[in-house]
């Protein structure tokens, strides 16, 4: 039999610590009673109730029939009708319920037609025998007999639910927790590695870390803590899934807004990020405040700041560049640290041509077109590196696509 005492101490002791309502708690376990109850003794198309008592422990249960009159019971050729679309359905592989349903319900969900089953439905004349006043539509109570061995399947069911809840809660209150660190920096210990796949130890739960979202030429070891941007959290049936990243741009700007309280209070705002991850990244900073360097703030005093972002990054370059809406000011900073004799910016077609010296060139394009591809990504524009004699030596579109990297520097 159910231990009362303990049973309500569990009640009181999840809607407390899991802040699920004991009203919700006791709904789910009427509704597995009945469940429970109808598959044992019960009939396919019945429609049965529970009410279980955490008082007494005992449990009343009774079967519901709805009340139609004539004019909502479909025909035979009704059915015949529907039978026929529903198997045409099948053959054209259509998507279908497994059978036809025996209600058919209104716009606000009251019920319009259905297939009379004496089992779930009962006619207006004979339920005005048990009930004068009774409508069509309204439902009617029928108690069912409580059966010896109950109490025993009632405990358990109970239990099951009270669990079952629990891991629920659990699971919903790791959702909520993480969803609100979406897209922010997340530390966590390499627990396993399978294949490509990486798998962190979060506190409360694991998360992943795929190839794709991996720097390439990283090597991750078991039990070493590593921080990574929490990409995006998704439910699903054993739990959240919570994917990492430790490629993605933004890891960058969240590490400086770590590093940098003049970011973290919005005085020096990051306006964009372009990166190659595990080789080089370019991030443009902008100061809200007269008299605030945005580019001094984030190197910091010796270049502290900036070294512990490098260093968490494994080493990546990272060139710091001062964001302008003067855009020829802005294009000629985002070649650096190449020097630049002229920007003629296109407007309307979002095309710039830089022109540098001769020994510029090699620094401007960068080594494989590394350094002209991110400062198109980093401003939005398509980029020629020309020559001062006017010869266009490379281009670099702001998808990151490079075309002439004949010359090519570090």
């Amino acid at each position: 039999m159910l231990d009362l005492k303990n049973f309500n101490t569990a009640l009181d002791q999840l809607a407390q610590e899991k802040g699920i309502p004991k009203e919700k708690i006791m709904e789910t376990i009427d509704l597995a009673l009945a469940a429970a109850y109808k598959r044992d003794y019960g009939k396919k198309a019945q429609i049965v109730r529970a009410k279980f008592d955490p008082k007494s422990g005992k449990t009343e249960f009774w079967q519901v029939k709805l009340v139609v009159d004539e004019s909502m019971i479909k025909s035979e050729e009704e059915i015949a009708t529907e039978e026929a679309a529903r198997t045409e359905a099948l053959q054209e592989g259509r998507p279908q319920e497994k059978e036809a349903p025996l209600e058919e319900t209104g716009e606000e969900g009251e019920i319009k037609r259905v297939r009379f089953n004496e089992d779930r439905h009962i006619m207006l004349a004979d339920a005005k025998k048990i009930k004068k006043d009774v409508k069509p539509g309204d439902e009617l109570a029928f108690p069912l007999e409580a059966k010896e061995d109950y109490g025993r399947i009632a405990a358990q069911t109970a239990k099951q639910v009270i669990l079952q809840r629990i891991r629920e809660a659990e699971r919903d209150s790791v959702f909520d927790e993480f969803k609100e660190k979406e897209s922010e920096v997340i530390s966590g210990i390499v627990q396993r590695i399978e294949g490509r796949m990486v798998f962190l130890d979060l506190g409360r739960t694991i998360g992943v870390l795929p190839a794709d979202e991996q720097v390439r030429g990283e090597r991750y070891r078991t039990n070493e803590r590593i921080k990574t941007l929490l990409l995006s959290v998704e439910k699903g049936p054993k739990g959240p899934s919570i994917y990492l990243s430790r490629s993605h741009p933004k890891l960058v700007a969240k590490l400086f807004e770590i590093e940098v309280p003049e970011i973290a209070s919005g005085v020096v705002e990051i306006k964009n990020v372009a990166r190659e991850a595990g080789s080089r990244t370019k991030i443009a900073v902008a100061s809200k405040e007269e008299g605030i360097d945005p580019v001094g703030s984030c190197v910091g005093q010796r270049g502290v700041r900036v070294t512990t972002v490098i260093s968490e990054l494994g080493g990546e370059k990272i060139d710091i560049i001062p964001w302008s809406d003067d855009t020829e000011k802005y294009i000629a900073s985002s070649v650096s640290p190449a020097k630049v004799l002229e920007v003629e910016v296109d407007e309307e077609r979002k095309h710039a041509k830089v022109t540098v010296t001769e020994d510029q060139l090699s620094l401007a394009i960068g080594k494989g077109g590394q350094n002209v591809r991110l400062a198109a990504k980093l401003t939005g524009y398509k980029i020629d590196i020309r020559s001062r004699g006017g010869e266009t030596v490379a281009e670099a579109t702001s998808e990151g696509e490079v075309v002439g990297e004949g010359i090519a520097g570090e």
